[in-house]
């Protein structure tokens, strides 16, 4: 579904990325692991077009995503939940949702959608006229991903759902994407949590300093003793 193919990104002098290539198969869980810096959110900006690559090619079901303005690119089925959530604070829950459904005309499928968004995130409609900005960071997570739902994407991106949650919300998030991934939705995953990312995908990338180091089956790299060594803290 998604191939990426030698893509270099430059912030000035820069080099962020590095002759990165990487494929995401239709209805694969696919997770990319690395450290702060590591380019990772960099990598979800270049496929959802907020920033340009200076060399390499990104493709979407054969759709070259490199020619595709950032606002035409969700049409083709490409969701992003960004990096600290960018929920609309002073809107209520349901006027999130409905701005997530930016692209659509039919009232009917708009209200099949935030039913089936209520579906996975019961507190969401427990909250629907509260104001985003006085959700809870997890309440918040769930909100982002539910606004990028409602386009009913064939392909989500998902830039560090767990940051700044508790525990206990990180497994709930977490169990949250498998699910979504079960329902048949194609996921990129970029977590710093390393284990529980390894223990939902199939496949993973570690990104260091801006290039791919490894890369294989996901249970077998969480048993990788370089990857222990480096991400799991063992």
């Amino acid at each position: 579904m998604l191939k990426i193919s030698n893509l270099n990104v430059y912030y000035g002098a820069i080099h962020a990325l590095k002759n990165v290539s990487l494929e995401v198969n239709d209805g694969e869980l696919v997770t990319l692991i690395g450290a702060n810096g590591a380019g990772k959110t960099t990598t979800l900006h270049s496929i959802s077009g907020l920033i340009k690559a200076n060399s390499g090619t990104i493709e979407l079901d054969g759709n070259d995503l490199q020619k595709t303005p950032a606002n035409k690119i969700i049409n083709l089925g490409l969701a992003h939940v960004p990096e600290g959530r960018h929920v609309f604070s002073q809107m209520t829950v349901l006027e999130n949702l409905y701005m997530g459904a930016f692209i659509m005309n039919d009232k009917a499928k708009i209200n099949e959608n935030i039913e089936k968004v209520y579906a996975h995130f019961p507190r969401l409609k427990e909250r629907s006229k509260q104001l985003a900005g006085t959700l809870s960071g997890g309440e918040q997570q769930m909100l982002a991903t539910g606004r990028a739902l409602m386009t009913n994407p064939k392909m989500l991106l998902m830039d560090e759902p767990s940051m700044g949650l508790s525990p206990i919300l990180v497994g709930e998030i977490f169990s949250i994407i498998k699910e979504l991934h079960d329902d048949g939705i194609t996921i990129l995953l970029v977590e710093q949590n390393a284990k529980a990312a390894l223990s939902i995908a199939d496949r993973a990338y570690v990104l260091e300093t801006g290039g791919i180091s490894m890369s294989g089956v996901a249970s077998e790299l969480l048993e990788d003793e370089r990857v222990k060594k480096a991400y799991l803290g063992a």
